[in-house]
């Protein structure tokens, strides 16, 4: 019984063997991804021996000072708060007060997937890019009930129902460029500091209401632009300290056509937590 177990692991052994004696002519190809702070290297192993003897892949990893210069800090996640502004920095709509938002309702979500640091001076300075994607959602209150018209966005107010979630919800894609500046030169207790542009494509929006009319619950979601912009351009600032953080952004686009409604331009603040 034992021999014929024996007889697959030397078959198994052979094969091992066999496929070493493959004679390779190229050190392996390697094509390296930041992620955060975490650098992902994919080797290809096809061509990993060079006269019949395993080369040495140790060299493709990052050396220190390369991981130094690629430190940014906006991969990783927000959670903020949005007021909308008029064009004169107030609260105060006049007659459109359904533009009076409920910032405690009204949540920014980020979510920065990917970052890269173009070192000017070490990890000190550099300029920060990356992609991600924004989720914002605008609390109405009062039961205001947005529409659109051929040239028109404005509300009215729901006098029969009562909302318990009345939000007009967009989601983003979003590129940063930012100018970074950082007290260390790893990331060990390292205060950074970072300013400039993100700019976003819309990629979805809709309204959502939950509520009671007539003693029942009903539960309303309308997909829809709503005159929101296609684009959107808002000027940040970013701080913190190792991992975690604060920011603030406020949006240089009015949110909506100008054509259609009044020149609304959010304020965004909260905290953030670098990968």
């Amino acid at each position: 019984m034992k021999k014929i177990l024996l007889i697959p692991v030397f078959f198994f052994a052979w094969l091992l063997s066999h496929g070493q004696e493959k004679e390779k002519s190229t050190e392996p190809d390697t094509t390296r991804m930041n992620i955060g702070k975490t650098e992902i290297i994919f080797v290809n192993h096809e061509n990993d021996a060079v006269d019949g003897e395993p080369t040495d892949t140790i060299d493709a990893s990052p050396t220190e000072e390369e991981r130094e210069k690629n430190e940014a800090h906006w991969a990783g996640m927000d959670l903020g708060f949005n007021m909308l502004l008029n064009n004169q920095n107030t609260t105060n709509f006049g007659a459109h007060d359904y533009w009076q938002n409920d910032p405690a309702k009204s949540i920014n979500f980020n979510l920065n997937l990917m970052e890269h640091k173009f070192s000017i001076y070490k990890n000190y300075v550099g300029i920060t890019t990356g992609l991600g994607f924004g989720f914002t959602q605008i609390g109405f209150i009062n039961n205001y009930i947005l529409q659109t018209s051929k040239d028109s966005l404005f509300a009215y107010q729901d006098t029969v129902a009562t909302y318990s979630k009345n939000k007009l919800r967009a989601a983003y894609f979003q590129v940063p460029l930012l100018l970074e500046f950082c007290t260390k030169a790893d990331d060990d207790h390292n205060f950074y500091l970072a300013a400039g542009v993100v700019g976003g494509v819309r990629m979805t929006s809709r309204v959502k209401r939950i509520g009671k009319e007539d003693g029942k619950d009903f539960e309303q979601i309308n997909k829809g632009t709503y005159a929101l912009n296609a684009f959107k351009v808002d000027a940040t600032v970013r701080m913190g300290y190792e991992n975690w953080g604060a920011f603030a952004s406020y949006s240089l686009l009015p949110v909506f056509d100008t054509k259609m409604t009044d020149e609304i331009h959010p304020f965004v603040f909260g905290l953030s937590y670098n990968f």
